[in-house]
């Protein structure tokens, strides 16, 4: 976390005093305690909450057509990534937002520190009994039922009416996140992996690859080059959570076994902390998301400087703390990692809308630095974390947000690869489709007709965006051979098909792809169409693969050579 309250003293604005509680707007509220949550009583007066406070940016609207303008094809702008003090220009709040917050803080007796390399986010740590005042509100501590993990948080919070234009998001409040959990998949059923004869099988991909995948089958399968990387200025980062860590010993059993023609130079991974995090070296720790999402960028991304971003467990109260934490220890680097890939993550009803637009505006801010956010789309299918017996589709968070790239999962050899039924996709109810993507989903929804009406909204932003093999993944954990499946090997997976297109096209000179969700669906032939299978959740069969972009494969999965090739002719 950034130290250090800027105070503004320009003027002086008046804030109700802490007795004054006739001026309360309601910011948010929850009708209902989430199905997953249980009342455990009130909080206790003395208990604090490290909370957060979003202020509104200066010009975010600015930003996200800036976003456009560096990121689509044809562009007069296009790949003109920003600096970090030009981000910063659009993002920081204003003067007089910093000024109102700060006094209304003061008048509380509190002190905020900057949470934030833009200052659009404070943080300060407050006793349960002085938020209820200052918030009027009544925190109370839940449970939540699979884990046995308590969280304080309230169905209502408000702010002095002064304050409304200035603050856009409070956290913790009316969120129910979920306790951050890896994205790892199901356990692998029949219809997950279709059969396949090893005789029929292309040339090119090894016979083992009909029931296991490893680096060579990805090689064989979309095409990737196994020529080592040359641009140290290039990176992706890998996002670490939940005490999952990476262990050196595996990864270098996994190249030995997969790899043994990659120089120990490629192969290695850095290792960057936030919240406290490490990354201790013992069998016993090894953690099976971090090291599949390790082995898989290592393994594929030949020679690409891969950064392992492990976080503790100071703020991480779910999924919402971890990527703010991640995504603003990573912006305040002059340079940010090209890509970023994470395969957590959890379901969008659980968080509140203005706190999610505040995270997926920071993913904005991060493309714009020309950077690439790829997040793994779920395992839910369309029921999310919830039971199969849910009545509407529940999306998965945060696919929803329109500045990342949801990646979801399929299996079987091209060109019949099929999806895979755990993968999630659907449509957002927090954020409107953008127009990158108005078409293809059109065409889409047309096809679909009635399928499943009622039970998603089709005018939100579609998801994934694009898919990789995700089923029966060779991994070394523990100093163990295993299996793993899940969106959590796809997301790994396609990070390191860009972060070697962006070795190339660094190499000449020219800008690292960034937000790549208007260059992809500018250029749909990139990529192999899965027209097989669909997802399921909810008592249903979900949303079925169909030609062209559909909610569980995306627009399909990557062929290396035409990305490389679209991606050298902007």
């Amino acid at each position: 976390m950034v130290a250090g309250l800027f105070f503004v003293s320009l003027f002086t604005l008046a804030i109700a005093s802490p007795a004054a509680r006739s001026n309360f707007v309601i910011h948010e509220k929850r009708d209902a305690v989430p199905s997953s949550f249980v009342r455990a009583g009130p909080a206790p007066s003395t208990a604090t909450i490290p909370l957060r406070i979003g202020l509104f940016s200066k010009d975010f609207p600015g930003l996200e057509e800036t976003l456009f303008a560096v990121s689509t094809p044809g562009s007069a702008r296009y790949g003109q990534h920003l600096t970090l003090a030009q981000a910063k220009g659009f993002m920081e709040p204003t003067d007089e937002s910093v000024a109102a917050v700060t006094q209304w803080l003061s008048s509380h007796g509190l002190t905020a520190t900057v949470a934030s390399p833009y200052g659009e986010w404070l943080h300060v740590d407050v006793p349960v009994s002085k938020a209820n005042e200052m918030l009027d509100a009544n925190y109370e501590t839940f449970t939540h039922l699979e884990t046995g993990k308590q969280i304080i948080r309230t169905l209502s919070v408000s702010l002095p009416a002064e304050l409304t234009a200035h603050v856009e998001a409070l956290h913790p409040a009316t969120g129910f996140g979920r306790p951050l959990t890896a994205g790892r998949g199901p356990v692998v059923t029949a219809s997950d992996r279709p059969a396949v004869n090893a005789s029929l099988l292309p040339d090119a991909v090894p016979a083992s690859c009909a029931s296991t995948v490893t680096p060579a089958c990805l090689q064989a399968m979309y095409g990737i080059p196994t020529t080592l990387a040359t641009q140290k200025s290039n990176s992706i980062a890998v996002a670490g959570f939940i005490q999952q860590f990476a262990q050196t010993a595996d990864l270098n059993s996994f190249v030995s076994r997969f790899r043994p023609d990659l120089p120990a130079s490629a192969s290695t991974f850095a290792l960057r902390t936030f919240d406290g995090g490490s990354n201790p070296q013992s069998a016993r720790q090894a953690g099976i998301e971090a090291n599949l999402d390790i082995e898989y960028t290592v393994g594929i991304a030949s020679g690409v400087p891969v950064t392992f971003a492990s976080g503790g467990n100071q703020f991480q109260d779910g999924a919402l703390e971890g990527f703010l934490d991640i995504i603003n220890n990573l912006s305040q680097l002059s340079t940010v990692p090209q890509v970023l890939t994470t395969s957590y993550g959890e379901d969008e009803p659980d968080q509140t809308a203005a706190t999610f637009t505040k995270l997926c505006n920071a993913y904005a801010a991060y493309g714009t630095r020309g950077g690439s956010i790829l997040f793994a789309s779920g395992d839910g299918g369309v029921a999310g974390g919830q039971s199969q017996s849910c009545t509407n589709f529940i999306v998965a968070f945060p696919s929803g947000c329109p500045f990342l790239t949801s990646v979801g999962a399929v299996s079987g050899i091209p060109p019949s690869e099929t999806a895979a039924s755990f993968s999630s996709g659907g449509f957002s109810r927090v954020f409107s489709q953008p127009s990158y993507q108005t078409t293809a989903v059109q065409t889409y929804l047309t096809a679909l007709g009635s399928t499943n009406a009622g039970k998603f909204t089709p005018s939100g932003r579609a998801f994934p965006d694009v898919s990789t093999q995700g089923v029966d993944f060779e991994i070394v954990s523990g100093g163990v051979l295993e299996g793993v499946s899940g969106t959590s090997c796809s997301s790994p997976t396609l990070a390191s098909v860009i972060g070697l297109v962006n070795d190339r096209l660094i190499a000449a000179g020219k800008s690292p792809l960034g937000f790549l969700n208007p260059f992809f669906y500018a250029n749909p032939r990139m990529f192999n169409d899965v027209t097989l299978g669909h997802n399921t959740g909810c008592n249903t069969n979900g949303f079925p693969a169909r030609a062209g972009w559909d909610p569980v494969t995306g627009l399909g999965t990557p062929i290396f050579a035409n990305i490389l090739s679209a991606a050298m002719a902007l």
